[in-house]
């Protein structure tokens, strides 16, 4: 299926939800949204915790908004900090989007959009458990 991309209405969601993170210990908000292959748009925001290891990426809660309403293969993705700037998600959350996106999910970076095979090479995936 081919979607056309609207990175400006991602970039503005990401922004959106980014502005309701809870994040008074970092004071870093991070927010993400993402196209699904059904045309809709999920969200997420990190949410941390006064036990500092057990705060969540934004991409988990994007991930976890994906398959509450209905699951989907994600298409494409723009993560933000405080000031909407693109932001670069960390390892765990870049396996959490392969996860459900693959190696052609596109992220929007500082450079453009690129690839998630080119964010993380040679990525674990569901069909290596099979091996």
């Amino acid at each position: 299926m081919s979607l056309n991309i609207d990175w400006d209405l991602l970039h503005s969601e990401a922004k959106k939800i980014m502005a309701k993170a809870y994040a008074p210990y970092s004071k870093f908000p991070v927010g993400v949204a993402a196209l699904v292959s059904d045309g809709r748009i999920v969200s997420g925001c990190n949410v941390e915790n006064a036990s500092y290891g057990l705060g969540l990426c934004a991409e988990c809660g994007l991930v976890s908004n994906l398959v509450a309403t209905g699951g989907g293969k994600l298409i494409a993705a723009v993560c933000v900090d405080g000031d909407g700037n693109f932001l670069s998600p960390c390892g765990r959350c870049r396996q959490l989007l392969f996860e459900h996106g693959g190696s052609d999910m596109l992220l929007m970076t500082p450079d453009g959009p690129t690839t998630m095979s080119k964010m993380l090479p040679w990525a674990f995936g569901p069909e290596d458990l099979n091996k």
